[in-house]
């Protein structure tokens, strides 16, 4: 199979590793209130292992991107859906919040970073035309969690306990995750100057990893980052437990994360095609700004139809931003260096979602409301608006001109 033809293969196993990796760590909410019955915890400290899992998808994602920048990605990724399976497993058999807060937060967050850095940079170097587009579907992939692993957790947690659903989940890792993870290659440049062959002029290192972590439009996509996905994790994370609380039944409200995340697949792909026609930084900027009110409808939401309706657009925007900052690192950035760059804006991202979760618990456990929560998520998107607008292109290395 051809280079042309085998990329695609790239995008599919990129967007099945990315379904399964952030559907099972995203089964969290859909677990939150049947564990709370079940074991007494609070609402705050289960809350608490979703946070400390962006904590630790944060600190390991930049560390993932550079073993990925030089192992390649295949090893990478199966170690991460490895881990993935064995922490899932753990987490079901704990008998204390302190424990499942370790296991889930701190193992389950780590392995899921494996996936999501690794298989962006890879995608992004097997895509010089399409590469906005290629990237959102991987995204994409990745957005089909709310559809389908959701829905499932839901299902399993109607018919089981949570802790036998979260065995079943750890399971079905294993036996797709594993897999799928073999049919990851190296991006051909990469593989070409791993044998020593010539690369572009354009690739041949010009700044060291030290260099591009302090360039202003690193940190400048690093701060827009952490803020956009501030603005976004605690509306993501306790829209269940939300619409719980409106009266709304169990299956109902998981079926309107299901509608925010078919939302969001849409617009992965619309923001795709429309970065490869008008640029990823122009269509960054105007969803920042459409992402922050978004947010902000949520306080006006009651109802199943109204839930619905903001669940839709809210998903459309934020998930379509999210594959952007991938293909604004590669127009930047050089290619034998995007684990590193994808995996320090995954940094950004992650510790941005870790404050949603716990954030929004404290909030409705001192409040009995959610309202706060997402008035201050539209403030926050707000700042990652204005931080975007200042963003600049990183200079390029000129061509070295040719002896006469």
């Amino acid at each position: 199979m051809n280079n042309l033809t085998y990329r695609w293969v790239i995008v599919g196993a990129g967007g099945l590793l990315g379904c399964i990796a952030i559907g099972a760590m995203f089964s969290l909410p859909v677990f939150l209130q049947p564990i709370a019955k079940d074991t007494g915890w609070s609402v705050t400290g289960i809350s608490s292992a979703m946070t400390i899992g962006f904590l630790a998808m944060a600190f390991a994602s930049m560390a993932w991107g550079n073993l990925s920048d030089r192992w390649g990605p295949r090893p990478v990724v199966l170690i991460g859906s490895t881990l993935l399976a064995v922490s899932l497993g753990l987490a079901s058999i704990v008998t204390s919040l302190i424990a499942f807060q370790f296991v889930f937060g701190l193992l389950v967050g780590a392995a899921t970073a494996a996936v999501f850095a690794p298989m962006m940079a890879c995608v992004t170097g097997w895509f010089d035309t399409h590469r906005s587009l290629a990237v959102s579907l991987v995204s994409a992939g990745m957005g089909m969690a709310p559809l389908t692993m959701s829905p499932f957790a839901a299902w399993l947690v109607s018919a089981y306990d949570w802790r036998t659903s979260l065995q079943i989940i750890a399971l079905i890792v294993a036996v797709v995750m594993i897999p799928a993870s073999l049919l990851v290659r190296r991006a051909p440049a990469l593989a070409e100057q791993a044998a020593g062959k010539a690369v572009p002029e354009h690739e041949v290192p010009s700044m060291t990893v030290r260099d591009v972590l302090k360039s202003p439009p690193f940190l400048i996509l690093f701060f827009t980052n952490f803020l956009c996905c501030a603005t976004h994790s605690g509306p993501i994370f306790h829209t269940v437990s939300y619409a719980l609380t409106c009266g709304i039944p169990m299956m109902a409200a998981v079926s309107i994360y299901s509608i925010e995340g078919l939302a969001g697949m849409g617009g992965r792909i619309a923001f795709g095609l429309l970065g490869d026609r008008f640029g990823a930084k122009q269509i960054l900027v105007l969803g920042l700004l459409v992402q922050a009110f978004g947010a902000l409808g949520y306080v006006f939401a009651q109802g199943l139809g109204s839930f619905y309706v903001v669940a839709g657009l809210f998903g459309f925007i934020y998930a379509g931003l999210m594959p952007l900052y991938a293909v604004i690192a590669r127009e930047n950035f050089p290619l034998h260096m995007m684990g590193t760059v994808i995996g320090g804006t995954a940094m950004a991202g992650s510790l941005g979602m870790a404050l949603g979760p716990v954030a929004g618990g404290l909030i409705y456990d001192n409040f009995a409301s959610y309202t706060w929560l997402y008035v201050g998520s539209w403030g926050i998107g707000i700042g990652a608006f204005l931080i975007a607008l200042t963003f600049k292109p990183a200079a390029r290395p000129q061509p070295v001109a040719a002896a006469a």
